[in-house]
């Protein structure tokens, strides 16, 4: 049995890139407490981990788009002291166009992707920087900084994470506390039967496995890094995007106009 390493709360944990976190965090020696919707899921997932793993899983079914169960679990990560690691995994996607998207369907996917992991973060920042330790792992996507690759509402929910985290990441340095996020591209998941297009209708050259992407995942945190995008092969690119954004900040707010606005 590997070191424990502490516990970790893995949201959206009963299938796909949550359950495959669950299943690789228990194998380096972490206790697990997995949160999803479906009870019996979330059992399964957490009954083949311990038999493969010898490691404590708890399951704790949670709707976190219902307030009630998301203050439940919110006051878990608060108040769990062995809690060393949060992934907010959990996510609704869309690939419906603005002509054809339900409205409530939109403001659900707001909810969980940016209410509940906004205030699942908060709930853990307090406690992790008091212990000065622990890691905040954000999953994002690839649209967060192309939000026209598919629905804008899911685009703009991730480029919240996106922001979210670079903020927490300026926040919390120097606390011990360390910030990941995680941009995956297209990814086998059933994501895309969800989200109305399926898997079967994208190019096989641009989707990665879910297995993959975990592990790249993992690797980035290891390495420390704050923004991990496994898809993206030349790092120099994202290097290049960084530093354009960080120039163009010292310069967005100035006492006077720019010349083109001045007639």
């Amino acid at each position: 049995m590997s070191e424990a390493k502490g516990t970790a709360l893995i949201t959206g944990a009963s299938s796909g890139i949550g359950a495959i976190y669950a299943d690789r965090l228990a194998r380096q020696g972490y206790d697990l407490i997995l949160v999803a919707r479906r009870a019996d899921r979330l059992e399964e997932v957490a009954d083949s981990i311990r038999k493969a793993t010898a490691r404590e899983v708890e399951t704790l079914a949670a709707d976190l788009g219902d307030p009630a169960d998301l203050r439940r679990v919110e006051t878990r990560v608060s108040n769990d002291r062995r809690i060393a690691l949060l992934i907010n995994n959990a996510g609704i996607g869309s690939a419906a166009r603005a002509l054809e998207a339900d409205v409530d369907t939109m403001s659900a996917m707001v909810s969980i992707n940016v209410e509940a992991l906004m205030r699942l973060s908060y709930a853990a920042v307090p406690a992790f920087v008091a212990r000065g330790r622990g890691a905040i792992v954000n999953i994002a996507s690839v649209v967060a900084v192309a939000p026209e690759l598919l629905n804008g509402v899911y685009g703009g929910t991730k480029a919240f994470v996106l922001a979210f985290s670079q903020s927490l990441r300026r926040e919390l340095d120097g606390t011990g506390v360390h910030v990941q996020v995680v941009l995956p591209g297209a990814t086998a998941t059933d994501f895309w039967e969800v989200s109305g297009q399926p898997l079967e209708h994208l190019p096989s050259e641009i989707v990665m496995r879910a297995d993959d992407l975990v592990d790249a995942a993992l690797n980035g945190l290891e390495r420390g890094e704050f923004a991990t995008i496994p898809g993206l092969h030349d790092e120099r690119l994202w290097n290049d995007f960084e530093a354009a954004r960080q120039a163009m900040a010292g310069q967005l707010s100035t006492s006077t106009p720019a010349a083109r606005y001045r007639g």
